[in-house]
């Protein structure tokens, strides 16, 4: 899964700084929906499933009017904190959509995010289902993907829930519409997506799910894989262009 190592261009993905700013030669490209995007990402594991996944289909409709407000009321309703550097891509965001500067500033703050509530099933433990097969037959035509992997999730509140971990390039909120309408489609209510770009903030809930997770497609990988035990290859494939590689570790910071 992305983002360990070397971007496109050499520089270094990542890095020890989701609970601090980003620095003066960062660059995230995409504006605030990117910066929407990241940061629903980084809430993975800290917001409630059914509020994630409907802020991220607002996104990827681009329903800002409604996103400006119900983004930070949102982590105000559930009590979630966020970190300098979270508060900023929140900051942008709602700003940009004309939003209040007040809720955003409202948002408790977070040193650090927390340790995963939840636990993850060990790879390999169940054959492909139909969504698997949708997922590594959609995923390769919607996007500039490099790589898909299935992980299986439990939790004090809710049955196993299937997390797919995504490394692409482009309109990553975009992308991350289609695989949870795709997912909605086969029985998943509050779909798990977490579609990853260099330099999207990732946290320990990404490398436990990656940890976990079976690769379901990978770019350059053979058009055979057995549909009875997903494969867990930590390869390295030449990347499309653009698309963060993938290595067998997640980003180190979180």
């Amino acid at each position: 899964m992305a983002i360990t190592g070397a971007g496109i261009d050499g520089a270094p993905l990542g890095g020890d700084r989701s609970d601090g700013a980003r620095g003066a030669g960062d660059e995230r490209p995409g504006g605030a929906t990117r910066a929407g995007h990241d940061l629903l990402v980084a809430l993975a594991g800290r917001l409630p499933d059914r509020s994630l996944w409907r802020l991220r289909d607002w996104l990827a409709a681009d329903a800002t009017v409604a996103l400006r407000t119900a983004l930070p009321r949102t982590l105000l309703r559930h009590r979630v904190g966020v970190t300098e550097t979270e508060r900023v891509l929140l900051r942008e965001a709602v700003t940009t959509w004309g939003g209040p500067l007040r809720l955003v500033d409202a948002v408790l703050h977070a040193e650090s995010a927390p340790e995963p509530s939840v636990t993850f099933a060990e790879p390999g433990r169940s054959a492909w289902d139909a969504a698997d097969l949708v997922l590594r037959a959609l995923l390769p035509t919607v996007g500039d993907v490099g790589e898909v992997r299935r992980a299986w999730r439990s939790g004090p509140t809710a049955g196993e829930v299937r997390v797919v971990l995504v490394s692409a390039a482009g309109d990553l909120a975009a992308l991350t519409g289609a695989v949870q309408r795709a997912l909605r489609a086969h029985g998943g209510a509050d779909p798990g997506v977490e579609v990853i770009g260099a330099g999207t903030v990732t946290t320990s809930y990404h490398r436990a799910a990656l940890a976990a997770s079976d690769v379901l497609w990978r770019a350059g990988a053979p058009a055979s894989v057995s549909a009875s035990a997903p494969e867990r290859s930590p390869g390295l494939p030449g990347p499309r262009s653009g698309v963060v590689p993938s290595p067998p570790e997640l980003v180190r910071h979180g």
